[in-house]
């Protein structure tokens, strides 16, 4: 890691939001849905599919989460009604999991309802450790009623992953395969990142074993060659996995990715509370900040 990486990775959680704002500006969409309606249409142009996510988690009141469910509602008729191809994506947080875990399934169970009605699927995101249970729960719960319209995420940081994909074979499997940007305790979550690496190729494989459809979700070249490799060796079909990345993160291997032959799904996220998650994304991938300085200073113009 460069002092420069290092430097951004220690201290991006403490910078104020107008110096974060131009690093930000390359990986949300926009504020309103408009901008990520136009920013698929753009990517579903270039052969790739989407996941919408509008911003915003650990609210604080329960009408938030309504506005967050119909906001949901509002991106899974608009996927339709402009032919996009994109889903959606939520947290549980954001549809008040911490105020009142009976009424937030209540708001996703409609959600997915509605995604099912539309052929359409949504995506049950993973967030920090005190949650996993429960979004699990709440995973299993749909895809019972809705198989093949919802899924969830695991993270391969967490030392549980491999238990999570056994325990949860018993059912409709769709996944997210990531590596986890929350800070959790040693206990829960390994720091080696060889370790990470090792934890998320054994659980891609053992996924795969299962028949379960991955979302390999990564910018990390050496596991995107490990998991092209897996791919090669247990002859898998372009149907039956996606590779996905984040809007703005590494744009020449996504192109790389989809030369040879695989699908790509790009993660759309836009609104106004755009400020924890690009602190997260810095953080994990200190390398945005540096291309947006870059740019900013006019380093890269010719």
């Amino acid at each position: 890691m460069s002092l420069f990486d290092y430097a951004v990775s220690k201290t991006i959680m403490y910078v104020p939001k107008p110096i974060v704002s131009p690093f930000a500006k390359g990986y949300i969409a926009g504020s309103q849905l408009a901008d990520a309606i136009r920013v698929t249409k753009d990517l579903n142009r270039q052969g790739m599919m989407t996941t919408i996510d509008i911003l915003g988690e650990f609210i604080t009141d329960f009408d938030q989460a309504i506005a967050f469910k119909n906001d949901g509602l509002e991106i899974l008729r608009s996927i339709a009604q402009e032919k996009l191809d994109s889903n959606l994506s939520i947290k549980p947080t954001q549809m008040g999991l911490l105020l009142d875990e009976e009424l937030c399934f209540d708001l996703i169970y409609e959600l997915v309802a509605e995604a099912k009605k539309l052929d359409n699927f949504v995506r049950i995101d993973i967030e920090d450790v005190p949650v996993t249970d429960v979004t699990f729960k709440f995973f299993r719960k749909l895809r019972d009623e809705f198989p093949g319209h919802v899924g969830t995420a695991l993270q391969s940081y967490l030392r549980r992953t491999p238990q999570d994909v056994i325990d949860l074979a018993d059912g409709s499997q769709n996944y997210r395969l990531c590596k986890g940007i929350y800070i959790e305790s040693r206990k829960d979550a390994w720091k080696n990142p060889q370790a990470v690496n090792g934890n998320f190729m054994a659980a891609l494989e053992l996924l795969f074993k299962q028949g379960a459809y991955v979302g390999i979700a990564t910018h990390d070249e050496l596991l995107i060659f490990e998991a092209m490799k897996l791919i090669r060796e247990l002859d898998l079909k372009p149907h039956q996995y996606e590779f996905q990345m984040l809007l703005g993160v590494d744009e020449e291997l996504r192109e790389i990715i989809l030369a040879a032959g695989h699908r790509l799904r790009i993660y759309v996220p836009y609104g106004e509370d755009w400020l924890p998650y690009s602190k997260r994304r810095l953080k994990e991938n200190p390398t945005i900040a540096k291309h947006a300085l870059k740019q900013l200073l006019g380093i890269n113009k010719h």
